[in-house]
Order: structure tokens, then C-alpha cells, then sequence
């Protein structure tokens, strides 16, 4: 199957789900995000501002700011098609984009590193086993962890893994999955 096929099957199944069904989903997904090595470890956590049928990320940015994280959320510039990551204080520091997407209003003080980043929650719809995903196509989560050392992870269902997803040479798997049942590494 196409990326474009998967991506539109996994998307109406996800927009299918009752809102009792999502909240006990979401649940399972953040009380094994949290409960993770990998977020007890994090310092700095990067994560998108989740919107429509993706799972919402504003509990999880939450948590983060209570146990004192640093929680840095990208921007996208279409233009040289990268992701830079800024430091989140406050739900007041974003603005509404293109495509109705929340992200931070760029300064210079709250503007992250790369290097700086210790874990990365990579946003996704559809995804296989080894960690390879479809997300909205445009390319720049893979560009940024090209270059990027620190852990990756994704949340998401069961509902949207499959066999196998297409993947090219330039595609970067993320490396730990968090599920309803646990990880998969």
C-alpha cells in the first residue's frame, strides 16, 4: 500500500474513535510515557502541539513543566523547510500558523540547540514495528533527525501500526514506541 493510502486509512480510523475511546487511549499512552526511563531521564523534552484526531500533547506538556522539564516545541519554516525548537513556558507563547497549527512565537532567548534536546516525541500517523513512520509528508522531522543524537520516541495506538511502512533511503526510524501495552523498542 502507498504512503498516501495508509496515511488516509489510519487517519479515518483515528477520526472514528469516540471521545470515551481516545481519553482511555491517550491515558495508557502517557501513564507509560511518564512511568519510561526515557522521560524520568530527560532534562529537555521536544514535542509538537498536537490538534484535531492526533493524541493531545497539552497534558504531556503539562506534566512536563510540573516535574521541571524543559519543554521545547518547533516551528516550521517552509521556506528552508527545517524544524526549530523553542523553549515553552507558557500555552501563551504560541500563535496560531498555516493550517491552523500552534506553534511558539520565535525569540532568540527561548531558541533551543539541537544538541540541547535530550528526548524527542516524533509525531506520527501511521507506523511498523521498526520504529519507520508516515507522518503529514512534509519531510522535516526526518531532515532534523538526520543530525540528531539525543532519543526518539513516538505515542501512539495499535490502531496505527501496520506490517510494514514504505520507507526511503533518506526516512529516519524512530527508536522506541510507546503503546497502549508498552514499548516497543
Amino acid at each position: 500500500m502507498q504512503k498516501d493510502e495508509l496515511r488516509k486509512q489510519i487517519i479515518q480510523i483515528l477520526t472514528k474513535l469516540s471521545e470515551q475511546e481516545k481519553n482511555q487511549i491517550e491515558e495508557k499512552l502517557r501513564y507509560n510515557l511518564f512511568h519510561s526511563t526515557l522521560w524520568k531521564e530527560a532534562e529537555t523534552i521536544a514535542i509538537t502541539m498536537s490538534q484535531g484526531f492526533e493524541w493531545n500533547t497539552k497534558p504531556i506538556i503539562e506534566e512536563g513543566w510540573k516535574q521541571g522539564k524543559v519543554i521545547a516545541v518547533p516551528k516550521c519554516f517552509p521556506k528552508e523547510k527545517e524544524l526549530i525548537f523553542y523553549r515553552l513556558h507558557s500555552f501563551h507563547e504560541l500563535e496560531t500558523v498555516y493550517y491552523n497549527l500552534l506553534e511558539p512565537k520565535p525569540t532568540e532567548k527561548n531558541r533551543l540547540s539541537k544538541s540541547s534536546l535530550d528526548l524527542i516525541i516524533v509525531p506520527g500517523i501511521v507506523y511498523d514495528s521498526n520504529g519507520y513512520r508516515i507522518g503529514f509528508g512534509g519531510g522535516y522531522y526526518d531532515r532534523f533527525l538526520s543530525s540528531f543524537n539525543g532519543e526518539t520516541i513516538s505515542i501512539l495506538s495499535e490502531k496505527q501500526l501496520v506490517e510494514s511502512v514504505p520507507s526511503e533511503a533518506h526516512d529516519i526510524a524512530v527508536r522506541h514506541l510507546v503503546i497502549e501495552e508498552g514499548f516497543i523498542k
